[in-house]
């Protein structure tokens, strides 16, 4: 097993450097460490329990109303994450758990042996839902075995769940709901009622991790007490800043990668870090806090005729005028059911409470695809309800995540990312992405944005710097695998490197060009097989490219190459996949079911990785 911040007590320097030394000691060189080990831990009087969960002699003597020693169960914290809030929340309850004396296990979904289910006698399980209401990459086979004929009666066991998504999809919490039903239907009972969280949730996760720390607790007024006197949710221990205390972050540069005569706009950002003690590695996303476009608050304003200097609330505690509030705070360009749902309560509009009706699922579905806020004022006739009742159930602006696209060692306190602009027509009004847009029309050198790290454990460089690596990354998809190849440079990793990238055309969107043929001219890309669509009559794609070289593909994939892909998931990710399937069937004689289990293999192994979106 790979050791990692998540499933042992290291830190991330010490994780990697056991995880370079174990696998290189032979048998006597293991024996001679264990026994060596347990010689220090002796001499030192130490437990063998971890000292998290360590209570001296003493501490017990003295304690009031002392009661018998018993074998305490053990909780076990499972999460299925995709962009790393999972895997970030469950470290965290561990944490609380074991303040509370509670014996924790906490591993990704796709190192848990699944037949262990059987063994469990107390599961926490922290859970998102990808695209259209899938589990992550890391909680596949997981979900799969929960599901199937062989998953076991637990009648012994006690559980809860966390489900983390988004409202603006169809499926909200879709994974986590249907975990909970499935352990309830196996004979699970519930330590706590499942908590599902939309984009803002660190309140409804805190009020979760509260009441499975009370029902774990042999003292629920103690375990209250502890876990409100923990840190906050998103606190980083390498820095102040954190998702709910963003840092501002200097612009340093902003460019147009793209050429003249392009139909696309794809900026290339530069932050400055520098003060901030945020860290990141390779492989990571950057979150961005956005502003809303000025126009369409102003819009939205004049349409309520609303008065924009009226105060109203942001938060608890925290209050804005009301252009502010539209401005940095609420979000108005995404509609959510949730949101129509209330606001046909507020309202009492008939044709609001129509469309909000079950019957109407479909017409509902393609409103929300397709309007915001304004077009919602407009269309159902709101004006009349005041500022705060409307405000008032508006959710907050998310966080926008981009994957980084530097090194920290190639580039110290700083942090670059490869932003494509978005702007469409729709309705007859022109329309265009929050944050893409910001940065492209009002960041400039010298302005400050708030910003985060978001760590991802499950899209990671290879431990051993000798093992080969595929990357596929269309379009902006290329920014994590510009991130890798400049690590690799930096620390002289050894092991071959081959890139697919692709856009429309080779003159105008061959993003970071001169750098991938420096890095090829130096030996630091093995590599590169490019893609461009609208260069010729014939629309070839990255996975057409893969096909060409299916033969050479396949050997680097048997000879243990680990192969990353990034961009959108529906259609470029989608068919990257299946053409690996593809590939692998034809290269190792196997059935196309037989392909499928082979890349879920390497998917567990940690092979096969996506940031997907």
């Amino acid at each position: 097993m790979e050791l990692n911040v998540t499933n042992s007590p290291f830190n991330e320097q010490q994780a990697e450097l056991l995880n370079r030394l174990l696998p290189a000691l032979n048998e006597h060189q293991r024996i001679w460490l264990t026994g060596y080990l347990a010689a220090q831990s002796s001499a030192a009087g130490l437990t063998a329990a971890p000292a998290a969960q360590a209570v001296s002699a003493e501490s017990v003597a003295a304690a009031p109303h002392a009661v018998p020693a018993v074998a305490p169960r053990e909780t076990t914290i499972l999460f299925g994450s995709q962009t790393g809030n999972g895997s970030g929340l469950a470290k965290k309850l561990a944490k609380r758990l074991q303040e509370q004396q509670v014996k924790v296990e906490v591993m990704s979904m796709a190192d848990f042996k699944p037949n262990n289910l059987k063994k469990l006698e107390d599961l926490l399980i922290i859970v998102s839902t990808h695209g259209e209401g899938e589990p992550p990459d890391n909680a596949i086979a997981f979900h799969e075995f929960l599901h199937s004929k062989r998953a076991p009666k637990l009648d012994q066991l006690r559980y809860s769940v966390l489900a983390l998504g988004d409202t603006s999809y169809e499926f909200f919490c879709q994974t986590g709901k249907d975990m909970d039903a499935r352990l309830q239907e196996l004979g699970a009972s519930r330590l706590a009622d499942r908590v599902d969280c939309d984009v803002d949730f660190d309140e409804p996760a805190g009020e979760w991790m509260k009441a499975v720390s009370e029902a774990l607790s042999a003292t629920p007024a103690a375990a209250a007490s502890a876990a409100d006197a923990a840190a906050p949710l998103s606190a980083d221990p390498d820095s102040e800043y954190s998702r709910t205390n963003p840092f501002q972050a200097e612009v340093l540069e902003n460019i147009n990668l793209n050429g003249r005569g392009s139909a696309r706009e794809t900026r290339h950002l530069e932050l400055s870090l520098e003060d901030s003690g945020l860290v990141y590695e390779p492989g990571d996303s950057l979150g961005v806090y956005p502003e809303n476009h000025p126009r369409l608050v102003d819009e939205i304003i004049e349409e309520m005729g609303w008065n924009p200097e009226e105060i109203v609330p942001t938060g608890k505690n925290a209050s804005a005028s009301l252009r502010e509030a539209l401005h940095r705070y609420y979000e108005i360009t995404v509609l959510t059911k949730p949101l129509l749902e209330q606001v046909a309560k507020l309202s009492g509009n008939e044709k609001l409470i129509k469309l909000t009706d079950p019957a109407a699922a479909n017409e509902l579905r393609a409103y929300l695809g397709e309007n915001d806020l304004l077009d919602l004022v407009r269309d159902f006739e709101l004006k009349g309800i005041a500022a705060a009742e409307l405000t008032g159930v508006l959710r907050k602006i998310p966080a926008r995540l981009y994957s980084i696209a530097s090194s920290p060692k190639a580039t110290p306190d700083e942090v670059h990312l490869t932003v494509r602009t978005v702007r469409y027509a729709c309705g007859g009004r022109d329309r265009y992405g929050v944050c893409s847009v910001q940065m492209a029309e009002r960041l400039e050198p010298g302005d400050r944005v708030p910003v985060f790290v978001q760590h991802n454990p499950n899209f990671k460089l290879p431990v051993n710097p000798d093992t080969p690596i595929i990357m596929i990354g269309p379009g902006t998809g290329v920014a994590p695998f510009r991130s890798f190849i400049a690590e690799r440079e930096e620390t002289d990793a050894r092991g071959k490197s081959w890139l697919f990238f692709g856009d429309q055309h080779f003159s105008t969107d061959f993003l970071y060009q001169t750098e991938w043929q420096r890095w090829l001219k130096d030996g630091v890309l093995t590599k590169m097989d490019v893609a461009f669509s609208r260069d010729s009559d014939e629309k070839v794609y990255v996975q057409h490219r893969m096909l060409e070289n299916s033969k050479e593909l396949y050997e680097w994939i048997d000879g243990g190459a680990a192969v990353y892909v990034c961009g959108d998931e529906k259609n470029m990710a989608h068919d990257v996949h299946t053409t690996l399937e593809t590939i692998i069937a034809q290269g190792g004689g196997l059935s196309p079911e037989q392909a499928s289990e082979y890349l879920l293999r390497m998917q567990q192994e940690k092979r096969y990785q996506r940031d997907v979106y």
